[in-house]
């Protein structure tokens, strides 16, 4: 087995990538407090095809050092927005027919592996601070939360490996 060379990948150009379908997922930052975090999901989000970031609260918006450290350019090609309330977010995205998705344990909520998207739906996920979670005001508001099943013996994950278990979840089930 011989590891693929970059030029091999046959990757799509920033341009390209801008111009290319994307899947109906939008992903909000609620108050994230790390840039490498941030970074993170911006890459995955790139990866994934996500139609656009919602940034919100304390989250840090490109350009960033810290933010491009895991970015790696995806802070350019993936549409994004700073919101200072994700209330404001939630009621707008609301309005426009997505399904709001906290990420986050709660009374009530959907086990990831129990999920089933709706290809004709569009759909925002949420996640939230890395101390606190998705406020309880923005779970009050959303239509449904989904939580990752864990085996060990912590109670959550970090937040980029969160947002990329969920993101590669609803890519696998809303892409064509």
């Amino acid at each position: 087995m011989r590891k693929l060379k970059i030029t091999e990948l046959n990757r799509l150009t920033p341009e390209a990538y801008k111009e290319s379908d994307k899947i109906p997922l939008i992903v909000v930052l609620d108050h994230i407090r790390s840039l490498n975090n941030v970074g993170s999901v911006f890459r995955t989000s790139d990866a994934f095809k996500v139609e656009a970031i919602y940034l919100c609260g304390i989250t840090a918006r490109p350009p960033h050092p810290e933010i491009h450290k895991t970015a790696l350019g995806a802070e350019d090609t993936v549409k994004w927005y700073y919101y200072n309330d994700t209330l404001e977010v939630i009621n707008e995205l609301k309005e426009a027919g997505y399904m709001i998705c906290a990420v986050e344990q709660a009374e009530g909520s959907i086990q990831l592996d129990e999920f089933t998207a709706d290809k004709v739906k569009k759909y925002v996920i949420i996640f939230g601070n890395e101390v606190k979670g998705v406020q309880q005001e923005v779970v009050d508001k959303s239509d449904i939360c989904i939580e990752i099943p864990q085996y060990g013996t912590k109670h959550s994950l970090n937040v980029s490996v969160s947002a990329g278990i969920v993101i590669w979840e609803l890519f696998k089930q809303l892409s064509d």
